[in-house]
């Protein structure tokens, strides 16, 4: 039985693993695999009377097509902001504004490209892991301190740094699987 404080300490160490992970799956989202999502755009910020706000709070982003985005401002005055933040984001993409839309039509993408993508996706990938790494770290550490101020048994420190790397090697399998996922989507042509 472990303790009520190596307890805390076990579900501490599984928050940070899993926001680590929903960091992942977030970051992979901005990624273009080559379809159109809506969720390609969310990190774009436009400027809108004197502070950069997300493009999402100015417009609806929908994906009607698989190779096609389409930008509805909300306000029409905003639309040629829209259109310049697009170009200037690391997207590669060229927007066609007709003034009250404005169309992104994905371009095909070239093998080195590809190849660029996934390494990034790796990058990301890595980053989690090493997240996840430095919480279980962070967690036995923690069980050792507990374990040696309040006297408690040995057996129960074991017991809780165990689970701690079951959660840790649980996390990184899920990392790996949503960065196989990607690596697929990314190199699908």
């Amino acid at each position: 039985m472990i303790p009520e404080e190596l307890t805390i300490m076990i579900d501490t160490a599984k928050e940070s693993m899993a926001d680590a992970v929903s960091f992942c799956k977030k970051e992979f989202s901005h990624i273009r695999a080559g379809k159109a999502t809506p969720a390609l755009l969310d990190h774009i910020k436009v400027p809108y009377y004197g502070a950069q706000t997300p493009l999402n709070q100015l417009a609806t982003v929908s994906a009607p097509e698989p190779r096609l985005l389409v930008v509805q401002p909300y306000d029409k005055t905003v639309i040629v902001d829209i259109e310049k933040a697009i170009m200037a984001s690391s997207l590669g993409l060229n927007p066609n504004n007709d003034g009250q839309l404005i169309r992104i039509p994905l371009p095909m993408l070239s093998e080195e490209r590809r190849l660029e993508l996934v390494k990034q996706a790796r990058e990301i990938a890595e980053k989690a892991r090493v997240s996840i790494r430095n919480s279980r770290r962070d967690a036995n550490d923690e069980i050792k301190k507990t374990v040696q101020e309040e006297s408690l048994p040995e057996d129960s420190r074991f017991e809780a740094e165990e689970i701690v790397q079951k959660e840790t090697d649980s996390h990184i399998k899920m990392i790996d699987s949503i960065l196989a996922t990607k690596e697929e989507e990314i190199l699908t042509v």
